[in-house]
């Protein structure tokens, strides 16, 4: 029997008596106990009854950190049972009284210590005996960690550490990772007091929910739940999308379900929100040209990844300015301060249409920037754009504008050469530079056409037959070529010359430079001995010699001057007078004068009469209108061309004496019979007389013009015409009718001409037509004639609006006639008919009609008329001319204005411009076929100025002076009715006539049938 050891206290003393003495009942009947055995007590030995079973097994139903539930099946039903175990150094016994239901005891041990390993020693005891013991271990569950800290956090992984439970070094972690149960055994006997363990691998951005028990010798402690997540994923793609002197703009590829962000700019944080799928976002307020260092983590419940980073730099400032410091013609030098020491620029620009990018590397350069652009076009603005480039970031852009020198002009052409003017002729390469020319002691600066590709400019006022340097220099923005210097010589004018000429001889001082002086006629070539002092000398009588003189230049000789002299005739030495037709005509017979001669005047009785070359050795001439036996002094002068002989010849011519007795006689028998008859007709047929005198006065002609009607009288003729419905005009106007019809129009008739008439029967008269000048096979024909004014027989010319085949011809005559204004009395288009091709530019741009370039300089539009001016151009000439169009737009086809008032004050316009003009010139004057309108306001011009010289106006005349030169001029006879009325309205200027006697202008012209086809 085993010996137990008790320890007595007071509370138990009896107890302890009792199983001392028991103790010692069994000592007495048993062996004794080792006496290396423990014993509370000595005590006799007793005999007693045998001790029950032990039990059998122990289970441990269950442990936490303060108990252990044990059971165990009863022994033989016993009930009672004895628990003995050492707590932290105490003898611990339980007495146990089992339930007496059930064949099992389930017994809580507890109040024990969490994590300790219990050595448990059990009773059964029956009848106040115990059985021997059944011993057996059991632990309590360990203590949970008191904290578990999350030492880091990745993408696919979590770090955990937490202090070991009392050093115990096993330990259990459960959580779920992609939905499966996940368990990890952790030995942490190699660590220290603290342990650290990585969960992996995760998913990132997952929060995961974490149980660690603690493993005390299988046995777990309750479980420690935290929750801990992963990292996210870093953004994807970032960069910098734009750089300003101030701000970067970053841009990243969205990480799912993320939307908030942590950015580092150079270690200040900035907590960012953008739920955007691809993500920009803007860093302000930053300093031009600096580096920054980016880190963007991306953040989920508070845990950030482990970010990416980018390096990027603030784009820098520009330059503050750039200067020019030297042009020539390839190169433009620049200069400018770095800015805050930036060491790259790069500049941009087109040369020629192609763009240019020049990269600039200024470190071996100091606080400025000195760079020189090449190769450069001449004369060329180029438009620079400079970037600051600070690490691979250019700044916005400074923009300025730079030129090149132009370049000299390759070669100076004279073209015209005069007395005084010369033209220079050089090629217009770019039509933005200008020109300085230094001439004569002036300088101009020139302009050119920017259509033109030939700068012609004439330089006037020189001296005549001298040398003239000149300096021609291209300017281009302020800048100055190289001079180009040439001279030339001015011609010299032969015709101011005071030429001695006499019959075989031409001399006279030259004042000029020229080098050489010949004289010829035909195949004949005279030469001038050198000097001023030309002189030729056995030269042909009456022969014209042209005088050429020269100045010997290189590459060729410089014509100084043409000049066509006629040397005087000879004159004659010799002629005879010979009787011829009884003494009333006389025969004058001479020998032709050797040389050459055109004519030879003979003058006599105060009459000139001439006779021309025939070529015959002999000339003659009979002249009537003598008195027989009669004395009178004949002179012959011989001309060639214009030029008379030195002297007439003159000598006294006797007419025949021989008929003068016999024509006495006759003369008084004939005086006798007419007597007769005259006394014999007045007493026997008195009759006769008063017929006669009715037919001498009835054949006289009338006078071609007669006096105006006085502008005093004028309103009673009017009134006198206006009676009986306009009677008086009808039988005026019709009277007009037949008026210079019987003229000539052969050149408009011609079949290549007919087409160049607008009406088949307004044709101008062959005798005052206007011709134009025929060069290159050109025709001379166009519908139009001179026309009298009141100051001169050409004073305007008529025409019909030009067709599209003579717009060319019309522009032609309005150079060739140095025309100056262009009246307009039509519209182009009237009724739906057009009546008048345009004739002018539509606009501002220049048009080329045939070798004219037209460009309207001007338009000022009105309510009844437009007035234009034009320039007119040659392609040939640099001569260029002005001039005025003057368009009345308010009157009808056929008809009048609505009244008097409108036209009178456009015709004070044209009257005006033809006066301040004063250069002789006629005015051109139009409608559609060139008559009807046109007349009238021809008319009313003349009229009104005959109103306002002569206080007399002769409006039937005019108009029958003016039929003369063209037909149908004033063509309705309500046309010739309103000039009459324009007349009368002048003279009330301050009264509106009551009546309107035009009224009625379709009744009026309906009386008009023969004009009827004009429309």
């Amino acid at each position: 029997m085993k010996r137990l050891s008790f320890k007595p206290s007071s509370d138990h003393l009896l107890l302890w008596v009792f199983l001392s003495l028991l103790w010692g009942v069994i000592d007495s009947t048993t062996t004794s106990l080792s006496s290396t055995e423990p014993r509370a007590v000595t005590s006799p030995q007793l005999t007693t009854k045998p001790p029950p079973d032990k039990v059998g097994a122990v289970t441990v139903v269950n442990q936490n950190e303060s108990s252990i539930t044990l059971r165990w099946n009863k022994v033989n039903d016993i009930l009672d049972y004895t628990l003995q175990y050492d707590d932290n150094g105490e003898l611990i016994v339980k007495n146990i009284a089992a339930s007496s239901q059930g064949a099992s005891v389930e017994y809580v041990v507890s109040s024990l210590t969490a994590g300790t390993n219990y050595s448990f020693t059990l009773f059964t005891v029956f009848g106040g005996v115990s059985s021997t013991e059944h011993t057996f271990n059991a632990v309590t569950a360990p203590e949970n960690v008191g904290e578990v800290t999350v030492v880091s956090q990745t993408e696919n992984s979590i770090t955990l550490r937490w202090t070991k439970v009392k050093a115990i070094p096993d330990y259990t972690l459960q959580y779920v990772y992609n939905e499966t149960s996940i368990v990890e055994d952790i030995d942490a006997s190699s660590q220290g007091a603290s342990v650290e363990h990585v969960v992996s691998p995760l998913t990132d951005r997952t929060k995961y929910n974490f149980t660690l028990f603690t493993v005390f010798e299988g046995v777990n402690s309750t479980g420690y739940d935290f929750d801990a997540v992963t990292a996210p994923r870093n953004t994807e793609e970032l960069k910098a999308v734009g750089q300003t002197e101030t701000s970067i703009t970053l841009q990243w590829k969205q990480v799912i379900g993320i939307d908030t962000y942590i950015l580092v700019v150079n270690g200040k944080e900035e907590n960012i929100t953008l739920p955007a799928e691809l993500v920009t976002y803007t860093v302000s307020d930053l300093t031009s040209g600096t580096r920054y260092e980016f880190s963007l983590f991306t953040v989920f419940e508070n845990v950030s990844s482990s970010g990416v980073s980018l390096t990027a730099v603030t784009a820098p400032t520009n330059v503050g300015a750039v200067m020019v410091e030297d042009q020539n013609e390839s190169s433009i030098t620049l200069k400018w301060t770095k800015v805050n020491n930036i060491l790259d620029y790069t500049l941009q620009y087109n040369d020629n249409g192609k763009p240019i990018v020049e990269n600039i590397d200024a470190s071996s350069q100091g606080a400025s920037v000195e760079y020189v652009v090449s190769p450069l076009s001449s004369g060329t603005k180029y438009n620079f754009t400079l970037f600051t480039v600070f690490e691979g970031v250019s700044s916005t852009e400074h923009t300025f504008d730079a030129v090149t020198v132009p370049p000299m002009v390759s070669s100076v052409r004279v073209t015209d050469r005069s007395v005084t003017n010369v033209t220079l002729l050089w090629d217009n390469v770019n039509p933005d530079w200008e020109y300085l020319l230094e001439m004569n002691g002036r300088n101009e600066t020139l302009t050119p056409d920017q259509s033109s590709n030939v700068i012609s400019h004439s330089v006037t006022s020189l001296e005549p037959g001298a040398e003239h340097a000149f300096s021609l220099i291209t300017v281009f923005s302020g800048l100055n070529s190289a001079a180009f210097k040439g001279s030339t010589v001015t011609a010299i004018d032969c015709a101011s010359v005071k030429w001695h000429v006499t019959d075989s001889s031409i001399q006279g001082t030259v004042e000029g430079l020229f080098t050489s002086a010949t004289a010829t006629y035909n195949s004949q070539t005279y030469v001038s001995p050198g000097g001023r002092d030309v002189s030729f000398t056995g030269l042909v009588s009456g022969a014209t010699y042209g005088i050429s003189l020269e100045y010997e230049t290189s590459p060729e000789p410089l014509n100084q001057c043409r000049h066509n002299i006629i040397v005087l005739p000879s004159p004659l030495s010799r002629a005879d007078c010979n009787y011829w037709a009884s003494g009333y005509s006389v025969q004058i017979v001479w020998r032709s004068p050797t040389g050459v001669w055109t004519l030879v005047e003979v003058n006599v009785i105060g009459e000139t009469h001439t006779v021309h070359n025939d070529d015959n050795d002999e000339q003659e001439i009979i002249i009537s209108g003598f008195q027989p036996a009669k004395t009178y002094q004949v002179s012959l002068n011989v001309l060639s061309g214009d030029v008379r002989s030195s002297k007439p010849f003159v000598f006294q011519c006797s007419t025949d004496p021989r008929g003068v007795i016999a024509g006495s006689v006759v003369a008084v028998l004939l005086f006798c019979i007419l007597v007769c008859v005259a006394l014999f007709i007045y007493f026997k047929r008195p009759h006769l007389i008063s017929r006669k005198k009715s037919f001498i006065s009835g054949s006289k002609l009338p006078k071609t013009q007669s006096k105006g009607i006085p502008v005093a009288q004028f309103p009673d003729h009017f009134k006198k015409l206006n009676a009986d419905d306009n009677r008086g005009f009808s039988e005026e106007y019709e009277g007009l009718a037949p008026v210079g019809i019987n003229q000539t129009q052969k050149t408009a008739e011609l079949p290549e001409n007919k087409v160049k008439n607008r009406f088949k029967n307004v044709l101008p008269y062959d005798w005052c037509r206007v011709k134009l000048s025929t060069s290159n096979g050109t025709s001379d024909y166009i519908n139009a004639n001179y026309m009298p004014g009141y100051n001169s027989k050409r004073e305007y010319i008529a025409t019909q609006g030009p067709l599209p085949a003579t717009v060319n011809d019309f522009w032609r005559m309005i150079w060739e006639q140095r025309v100056k204004g262009i009246v307009m009395v039509t519209n182009c288009i009237e009724s739906g008919k057009v009546k008048c091709e345009q004739y002018w530019p539509a606009d501002s741009k220049p048009r080329l009609y045939g070798e004219l370039s037209v460009t309207m300089r001007s338009e000022q539009q009105e309510l009844n008329w437009a007035l234009r001016e034009f320039s007119v151009k040659r392609s040939n000439t640099s001569e260029e001319r002005s001039v005025k169009h003057f368009h009345f737009t308010a009157w009808p086809d056929h008809g009048v204005p609505e009244g008097s008032e409108v036209l009178i004050n456009f015709r004070r316009l044209m009257r005006r411009h033809i006066e301040n003009e004063g250069t002789g010139a006629p005015t051109v004057v139009h409608c559609s076929a060139g008559v009807g309108r046109t007349g009238t306001i021809i008319a009313l011009d003349v009229l009104l100025q005959e109103f306002e010289k002569e206080r007399a106006v002769g409006i039937k005349e005019f108009v029958h002076k003016m039929r003369l030169n063209r037909p149908h001029m004033v063509q309705t006879e309500s046309q010739y009715v309103f000039l009459h009325q324009c007349i009368v309205d002048s003279l009330l200027p301050y009264q509106k006539p009551e009546d309107n006697v035009y009224e009625n202008v379709d009744l009026i012209y309906e009386n008009a049938t023969a004009l009827q086809q004009l429309r």
